[in-house]
Parts: structure tokens; sequence; C-alpha cells
């Protein structure tokens, strides 16, 4: 896996640019005023500032609908380009609207790498540390905002600081994004996929993953290209050995077999029915109903949905007893854990299912690379006449706990694929991680640990599988030929769009950019050169010397915010962070009230400020992008992205644009007052509309989005079978 570490360290290097660009001008916008004389003209100055996000809010209307076209390398290419051109033009400069042109070109690239950069690390990270990969995109940033503070603040000391250099430096910087974006990063393999590239994307895989064996992935991503929509039902299934299922052969009417090392059935799944011994509670009736929760307030079902999943599977250690996995300790033997709760890659074998056809044939070009084999193959098992087994299908694991196993429809299998069901199973890593020995199912699609102890539950999302079907046949050419607008309006899609662009908004309401670009101006309006004037530092200087400190404080918050990412979660990150923001808010407003000296007060507004920004880095600064790159389907994930984004670039324009009229109308502390309001509506926003993602693999977590918007239905029951 190390290699998906390193190609996402790469891709981050465009947002280390932005962050540098942030930096500059922040504190090159001080000299370019006195050259230009435009302290008298806070018009012009805003625009200096804020022509980036303008240029930005254009190219992000068209950004993600183009990399759905073209690919998401190309345009991590040009946006290397741009700020490579933007660097040479500020060098040269010689009036205002040369400046403003070198700002265009910085917002083209801007766009580009802040939209893109997120959605290429999650199409290429794996489930499990999918979020600690994204998160590395606000690291870059702040590491570039860092460096390029220290190199302002050297600049600062010369008598005549050459702001020119100070924004020009990013040419130098964009050569080794280009080199890299051009020559060492790889394509999106959900990309590949959706262009019916399977042998490209293999290869990606492989490199990515560092295993040969990563065709359980590539039919993931085409199942992905289809989501079950309204079809996907929520059910419980309950494995357990086959020797219980034959004592019970009225109840096993619909069974997925789950083979043992020694090609017989050792256990199977079985969908809960409230008949026989496999009976038991559903996991959501286990969380109380989803209903009479949603009725008790405001939170939305969705929110409900995803979180009774990640309250299942809480490790004992935390706390919380695992109902997903009822008795499962019973199973297993003591010892040291397995490299992972499934077993390493080398328990993944290739193929997932059988079936025939010539539709999948020749959408992809071989039947080989999904792991494709006759029908004639199909296991028999006289004992287990009943079920709607697969046959030969093999076991992949698709990361966080997740399972990707097939079954026919109802038995209306045809031996073609037609009628075939995917079904993503679920159960509890912490708990199932407490076996040594473990011996792992070779053709399920779904490794267990085989024992004789009791059943135990899983929870399972049941749809019907695009492999094999006309569906598979047709998805490349649509998605191929352009904007899939029709698909924004699936019920799954408007509720993710909800919760996507109401995060771009409150972000900006938070007041993020306002500090960024302005924090050295409320500084020294602070008092804060006061703090080193025995040093005999200028007031300029001391405020950049303050950002170091702010920028340098962030890093290893971030680097904190990495580690829980896939831990604690995004929701419960920014739900801990962001009363954070509301104190260092609150305290920057109500200290006008009392009367200090200038070095406690600029000493106050330093520490608040630094603060602010470190928290809303770790948390609100970073997480809306990773929420935006995971909750759309592959067929709509440009132009939702892009209609994200283009929100967030609004904002930050209307926030840069009017941000000194604000500090002229209502001084610093009705503008932290507004900041304070903002904040607030973004916890509410967060508790009640925004789902906890970590360690889904995408395909889930939009099926679950599907199935959360279902109208009139009452999640409490969604697709349990009673």
């Amino acid at each position: 896996m190390m290699e998906v570490v390193i190609v996402a360290v790469a891709a981050t290097l465009g947002n280390l640019l932005i962050g540098w660009d942030s930096s500059t001008i922040a504190g090159g916008i001080t000299y370019i005023k006195q050259e230009f004389n435009l302290e008298e003209d806070p018009t012009l100055e805003g625009l200096i500032v804020s022509m980036s996000f303008i240029t930005g809010t254009i190219v992000t209307i068209f950004s993600g609908t183009i990399s759905d076209l073209v690919g998401r390398r190309p345009m991590l290419v040009a946006a290397s380009i741009m700020y490579f051109f933007s660097g040479l033009v500020i060098l040269w400069a010689p009036s205002v609207v040369v400046v403003l042109v070198s700002r265009m070109l910085v917002g083209v690239g801007n766009s580009l790498a802040v939209t893109l950069t997120p959605l290429y690390i999650s199409e290429t990270a794996p489930a499990d540390i999918r979020g600690q990969l994204t998160t590395l995109t606000q690291f870059a940033c702040s590491s570039g905002m860092f460096l390029a503070y220290i190199l302002v603040f050297s600049m600062s000391f010369m008598y005549s600081p050459n702001w020119r250099i100070m924004l020009g430096v990013i040419s130098i910087l964009s050569v080794a994004y280009f080199l890299l974006a051009m020559f060492y990063l790889p394509e999106s393999p959900r990309w590949l996929v959706s262009k019916g590239r399977i042998h490209e994307a293999e290869k990606v895989l492989q490199r990515l993953r560092g295993a040969e064996d990563v065709s359980g992935e590539l039919a993931l991503l085409a199942e992905g290209l289809s989501p079950g929509g309204e079809a996907t039902s929520l059910e419980e299934y309950v494995v357990a050995p086959a020797s219980e299922l034959l004592v019970n052969q009225e109840a096993a009417k619909d069974y997925i077999k789950l083979y043992g090392p020694n090609e017989e059935v050792t256990m199977v799944a079985q969908p809960v029915n409230g008949q026989g011994s496999f009976a038991s509670r559903s996991m959501l009736s286990q969380q109380g109903s989803f209903a009479s929760q949603a009725a008790a307030g405001l939170k939305d079902p969705i929110v409900t949905l995803f979180g009774s999943l990640h309250e299942n599977t809480l490790p004992e250690s935390g706390g919380s007893r695992s109902m997903l996995i009822h008795n499962a300790n019973s199973i297993f033997s003591t010892g040291d854990p397995p490299a992972s709760p499934f077993g390493t890659s080398d328990n993944l074998r290739a193929p997932l299912m059988s079936f025939g056809g010539a539709a999948a044939e020749k959408a992809y070009g071989s039947k080989d690379m999904l792991g494709m084999r006759s029908t004639s193959s199909l296991r028999s098992n006289s004992s287990l006449v009943h079920g709607n087994a697969v046959g030969t299908p093999k076991s992949t694991n698709i990361g966080g706990g997740w399972q990707l196993v097939y079954k026919s429809a109802d038995g209306a299998g045809d031996g073609k694929g037609e009628g075939l069901q995917r079904v993503y199973l679920h159960a509890d890593p912490a708990a199932i991680s407490h076996s040594q020995h473990v011996s792992f199912v070779s053709t399920s699609g779904y490794d267990i640990p085989i024992d004789d102890g009791e059943a135990f539950q899983a929870a399972a999302l049941v749809s019907r599988s695009v492999l094999g079907t006309s569906d598979m046949l047709h998805m490349p050419e649509v998605v191929a030929k352009g904007p899939n607008w029709r698909g924004l309006l699936e019920p799954g899609v408007k509720r993710a769009l909800i919760v996507g662009i109401g995060l771009q908004i409150l972000q900006q309401a938070a007041g993020i950019n306002g500090f960024l670009y302005y924090a050295p101006q409320i500084l020294e309006e602070a008092g804060v050169g006061s703090l080193l004037s025995n040093l005999g530092i200028s007031s300029t200087s001391a405020s950049f010397l303050v950002n170091i400190i702010t920028t340098f404080c962030m890093l290893p918050c971030i680097a904190i915010s990495i580690r829980l990412m896939d831990i604690a979660g995004r929701r419960s990150i920014m739900l801990y962070t962001i009363p954070i923001l509301i104190v260092c808010l609150l305290v920057l407003v109500l200290r006008e009230l009392f009367n200090m000296s200038s070095v406690l007060n600029a000493a106050i507004t330093a520490i608040s400020v630094i603060v602010y920004e470190s928290c809303f880095c770790m948390g609100f600064g970073v997480i809306p992008n990773i929420i935006c790159a995971e909750i759309f389907p592959t067929s709509v994930r440009g132009i939702c992205i892009s209609m994200c984004s283009l929100t967030y670039w609004f904002c930050t324009l209307i926030i840069t644009l009017t941000f000194p009229y604000l500090l002229q109308l209502l001084g610093l502390t009705g503008v932290f007052g507004l900041f304070v309001a903002g904040c607030i509506i973004s916890w509410i926003f967060v508790y009640l509309k925004v789902p906890e993602t970590k360690g889904m693999p995408l395909e889930v977590i939009i099926e679950f989005f599907a199935i959360g918007a279902k109208p009139g239905t009452d999640p409490a029951t969604i697709g349990i079978k009673v």
C-alpha cells in the first residue's frame, strides 16, 4: 500500500501551491498597495486578492465535467501549467492590469487543484485509509502557507521587499508539480473503468495495491457505475455453519453458500426472515426506530442510518459491544490477530463470480478480466439445493470490513448473470480480528473464520448487479458521451448535493478566508506589533511572524486529524472542533468589552487567531472536500463536484470582496460576531444533516444515500425481510 500513499502525497503538491499562493498574496498585497498607491482604493485591493476566486468560480463550472471526459490526471497537469505561467507573468507585472492577469492564471490552477485533488485521491485510495490520504491535501496546503510566510517574513527585513519575487517563486515549484503529474501519477482507476478501459484500470490497481490479483476491486468499480437506487434493500444476514442450516431446511430458501478450504459448504449466509433458529432482531431495530428518532427532532434519517452501522461496529475497547456480530467471540480462538480483519491480500482471489454471455465480453473486452468463467463449472450440493448460490465466486474484501458476494435473484438466474444480485456484506472487523487460527472461504466472496461456533449477524446491502447485464454494456458509452444530467434527479444524488453544497456554504460562513487573506492586517490592527517592539521588529514583520507561528501550529493539528479521520470519523471531528472555533471568535468579540493593555489585547488576539486557524484546518477546512468526493455516484461525480466547488468559490469570492468593506463598516468585533453566527449554524447543520462516511467503500456510501432518500419509507424497516 506504500505506493498509493506516495501517489497521494505527490498529488497534493498542487494544494501546497494553493497554500503558497494564499500566503504570498496576503504578504505581498501590503507592498503592492504601496507601489501602485492603492491605500485609498479598497475596491482594487479586494479585486487583486479576489481575482483568483473570480477566475476559479468560472473554471469550476466546467472542471468537473471536463474531468469526466478527459480524466483526472490531465486536469492536474493543466493546473501545474497555469501555476508556471502565473509566476512568469507576475515577475514582469509593470502595472495593476498585469497583476490581475497573473491572478487569473493562478486562479485557474487553484480551482483545478482544490476541486480535483480530493476527488483523485478518493478514487485511488482504499476505503480503510481514504480519509487519512485525503486529509493530506490540507496538510500540504498548510505546509505551503508556512513555507511562504517564512519567505515573506525574511523579505520583510529588506529595505525594499520585492513582492514580484514573493509571488513569482511559484513557477519554480510548479515545475516539480508538472513532472510528477505528467510522468508519475496514474489515472484514476474508477475513471478508467467508467470508460471501459479495464486493462489499464487493472494495471493501475495492481500498482497502487501492490498485488497481482485486483479483479475483486475491478468488479466493485464496475458495480459503482450503476447504483441500485430504490431497488437497493438493507437486509440482515446470519452467517452460520452449514450443519445448522441442514437441520432447518424449511427456513433455508434464500442463502449464499460459503465454501471452506476443502471446497465444501462450511458456512452459509442467510437473510433473517423471522423463521427457524436464525431469526433475530434486525440491526436497525436494535438501534431503535429511525422514524421515531427523526420525529423527536430534525435530524435527517440518513444520518441515523449511517450512524447505526458505525455504532454497531465500535471495538470492545471503546466500551461498546458489537451488535452486528452476535456471540462472535464463541467462534474464534484466541491469539494474535491476523494482518487484517479478513486476512491478507494473499487470501483475495481473482474471480468474484461466474456468469457467461456476450454482454460482459463485448463491454469489457475479455471475460477473464473480472474472473468470469463458464457456468458449466457451477458448484452444486444436493443438501443445499434450495439455495440461490452463485457458482465459483471468489473472495473479495472491498475495505472497511465490507465484502462483495453475489447470488441469483429469487431463482431467476439464467446462467448469464441477468438475474444476478450483488450483496455488500458487512461484519464487525474488530470482533473478527481476535482470531488467530482463521480458515478463509475460497469461493464465496466473503472471507470469514470457519469454526463450529454459533451463528453471527452481518448487515447487507442487496441490489441488482450490473455485471453481465445490458447495463454493463452501455454504461461506458453513456459516461463517455458527456454529462449525465438526468442522474442529478436521483433521490440519493439530490440528498447528497444538499450535504455537499451545505458544507461548502457554511465552511465560508465560518470566516476562514477572512482570516487567511487578511490575517496580517487583522493582527496589525489589533496591535500585535507591540508584542515584539522590544526586539526592534516592525509591526508588519511582527504580523508575518505571528502568521508563521500560526501556520506552524496548524501542522500538528492536521497531523492529529489525519490520524483520527478514519478512526473517530469526519462527522465527529467537525462536531468537536466547530465549538472551539465559536469560543475563539467569542473571545475576539468580547475582548473589546474589557479595558486591557495593548500588549494583553494583542496577545489574546494572536492566540485566538492561531487556535481558530489550527482547529479550522483540522476539521472544517478539509472535511467538506473529503465528504464531497465520497458521496456521489461515479456517473455524476464530476458534475456534482463542480456544483459543490462552484458553491465554494462563489462564497469565497463574496467573503474576499466584502471583507474590506465589512472591516470599515463593522470593525473587527462586528465581523467576528458574524462569523460566530456562521459557526453555530454550521454545527447545527453537521449534526442534523451530515452522515459519517469513514471506512466505507464509495460504492457502499452511494447505496446508503439511495436507501435513505427513499420517499415515504420508514428508515427503520427499509428492505428488512421479516
